[in-house]
C-alpha cells in the first residue's frame, strides 16, 4: 500500500541544500519502480511553485554519499567557461588517439574522435572533460569546489594529485540533496557563477522539448569502492512555466545495463507524477 506522510522540517536537525523546506512527502509507494528493476536507490522531487518535495528513501536522499561520475560535467563545464578554459560550446580537444571504453566495456566511440565542448557534454565524454580538469588545475578547481560547498556535507573534500580523476575514483562523494541543490540553484541562475556559463549549461543540458514539456537532465555512471555500478539523473522538467527539479540516484549489480534502468525509473516516476501531459 502507498505510504504518505507529510513532515514537518521545522522539528528537525537538518536542512535540504535544495532550498530547505517547510513540507515534505515521503512517497514509500516509488519502491516499486526500483524493485522493478532490481536495484536500490532514492529519487527526489521538488516542486519550486507550491515549494513541496516528494522523495523516496529520505535516508538515502540526505545522508549517504556517492561518486558524482559524470553529473560532475555541469560543475566542470561552469568552471571551465567561468575561468576561460573553454571558450565556449564549439571548442575542440582533439582526440589523443587511445581507445577507450564505456563503463560495460563497449568501445566508447563517441569518445575516440575529436569533439566541441556540446557534443562532449551530451556524449558524457570522459576523456574531454579530465583534459578540462587538467587545463584548470588543482587549486582554481579547488577554490569552485570550496565556494559551492560541494562535496563538503560532512567533511571538506580536497583535490590531492588526482585532478582529472576525482569525481570518478570515490574520492569526491556527495548526496542526493546535494544534486538537487546543484540543479535548483543552476535553474535560477544562483550559483556564484557568470550567467553566461550557467546559460551555457542549461541549453546543453536540455534533452527533450516539445508543446507538452521541456526535460533537462545529466546522466552519471560509475563503479563504489565495493564494484556496485551507481547511476545518476539531475535536472529539471517544466511543464506550463512551472519548473520541477529532480535527482535519481541509483545502485546495482557491476554489470546492470544501467543506461536503461536509470531512464526506465526516471520516467516511470514522472509519468505516475502526471507529467509529460502538459498539465502541471
Amino acid at each position: 500500500m502507498n505510504i504518505f506522510v507529510k513532515l514537518v522540517f521545522a522539528s528537525l536537525l537538518f536542512s535540504l541544500a535544495a532550498c530547505s523546506p517547510n513540507n515534505v512527502t515521503i512517497d514509500d509507494s516509488l519502491k516499486k519502480f526500483f524493485d522493478d528493476n532490481k536495484v536500490t536507490g532514492t529519487f527526489g522531487l521538488y516542486d519550486n511553485g507550491l515549494g513541496n518535495f516528494t522523495i523516496y528513501n529520505l535516508s538515502r536522499y540526505k545522508d549517504s554519499t556517492y561518486l558524482p561520475a559524470s553529473t560532475f560535467k555541469i560543475i566542470n563545464t561552469l568552471v571551465g567557461i567561468q575561468t576561460g578554459k573553454i571558450l565556449n560550446e564549439k571548442m575542440v580537444i582533439a582526440w589523443d588517439g587511445i581507445i577507450r571504453k564505456y563503463p560495460n566495456g563497449d568501445t566508447a566511440t563517441t569518445w575516440n574522435k575529436n569533439l566541441t565542448m556540446e557534443e562532449a557534454f551530451k556524449a558524457s565524454a570522459v576523456p574531454y572533460y579530465q583534459e578540462v580538469a587538467r587545463r584548470i588545475g588543482k587549486d582554481t578547481m579547488q577554490h569552485w569546489l570550496d565556494t559551492l560547498g560541494f562535496g563538503s556535507r560532512y567533511k571538506k573534500f580536497t583535490i590531492t594529485n588526482n585532478i582529472d580523476t576525482f569525481w570518478l575514483d570515490n574520492s569526491l562523494k556527495v548526496t542526493p540533496d546535494e544534486e538537487l541543490g546543484l540543479v535548483k540553484k543552476l535553474y535560477f541562475n544562483q550559483l556564484q557563477f557568470q550567467g553566461r556559463p550557467q546559460d551555457i549549461v542549461k541549453k546543453l543540458m536540455l534533452q527533450e522539448n516539445n508543446a507538452n514539456y521541456k526535460l533537462s537532465y545529466k546522466t552519471g555512471w560509475g563503479f563504489s569502492e565495493n564494484g556496485n555500478a551507481i547511476g545518476w539523473v539531475v535536472g529539471w522538467i517544466e511543464e506550463n512555466q512551472h519548473v520541477f527539479p529532480f535527482v535519481l540516484n541509483v545502485e546495482g549489480p557491476h554489470n546492470i545495463d544501467m543506461p536503461t534502468v536509470r531512464m526506465n525509473i526516471l520516467k516511470g516516476i514522472l509519468k505516475e507524477q502526471g507529467f509529460f501531459l502538459g498539465k502541471k
